[in-house]
């Protein structure tokens, strides 16, 4: 059965993860964070792509994005990808290929999901056991939207902006929401739904977006379609 293609749809919430093959490191020391993030802020503004958080890992990392155009986050993946190869490679000594495959991403339903992903993001480092607190790891965006540190490059969702009134308003409720955590089920929807590349929303968001696209936007019912009743016998009457 044919791999269906990438989810990408201009205006919408992406999350994406591109991991590091057979997850081997793909990031050796502070020089190659700092790589990474900044082809991520060169091609961001060069594709359109607005980037409203981020975490880098040992071996994979995520973003949360909206790309203002269908071939922009592809265009920026792609450019990121192969650049930070060709740097990584050339500053370690290695060669052939980094990275697992192609990157994995799907649509989010921003109302319901925009908030949780960016805790979800914010908090891979402490399920990973690399930190306590969030706070302690620098290679993410919860610094930033903390008001701790100001990653300019990165674009703040209006339901950031709706967390409240003044920066320092809003800073306090997001601290709050990531304090506060999520629940394992919202952790594994977010998981599963970006590698495998269904969206995730209510019903009424999906129905929206498969009018949008060809390409199926939720798991498809196994098996074969019903027939239609006037139609449900063979010719063996079977």
């Amino acid at each position: 059965m044919a791999r269906l293609p990438r989810l990408t749809l201009p205006g919408h919430l992406h999350h994406v993860i591109l991991r590091g093959n057979n997850r081997q490191p793909i990031f050796r020391g502070v020089e190659d964070f700092d790589a990474l993030l900044a082809l991520l802020m060169d091609n961001a503004q060069k594709y359109a792509v607005a980037v409203h958080a981020y975490v880098l890992m040992d071996n994979h990392f995520h973003l949360l994005v909206t790309p203002a155009s269908q071939d922009g986050l592809p265009q920026m993946m792609q450019a990121v990808g192969r650049r930070y190869v060709q740097y990584f490679n050339r500053r370690h000594a290695r060669t052939g290929t980094l990275w697992e495959g192609r990157y994995r991403s799907t649509v989010l339903q921003p109302e319901r999901y925009l908030l949780a992903c960016m805790v979800y993001l914010d908090l891979n480092p402490v399920r990973a056991g690399l930190v306590q607190q969030p706070a302690d790891y620098a290679w993410s965006s919860h610094a930033h939207w903390l008001g701790l540190r100001n990653d300019r490059w990165l674009t703040p969702h209006a339901l950031y902006w709706a967390l409240g009134n003044t920066p320092f308003a809003r800073e306090a409720a997001y601290a709050a929401l990531v304090q506060a955590g999520l629940g394992a089920s919202v952790q594994t929807a977010l998981t599963d739904s970006a590698l495998s590349g269904w969206a995730l929303g209510d019903t009424e968001f999906l129905a929206g977006l498969q009018q949008q696209t060809p390409r199926r936007v939720t798991r498809g019912m196994p098996g074969r379609p019903r027939m239609a009743k006037n139609h449900a016998k063979t010719d063996d009457g079977a």
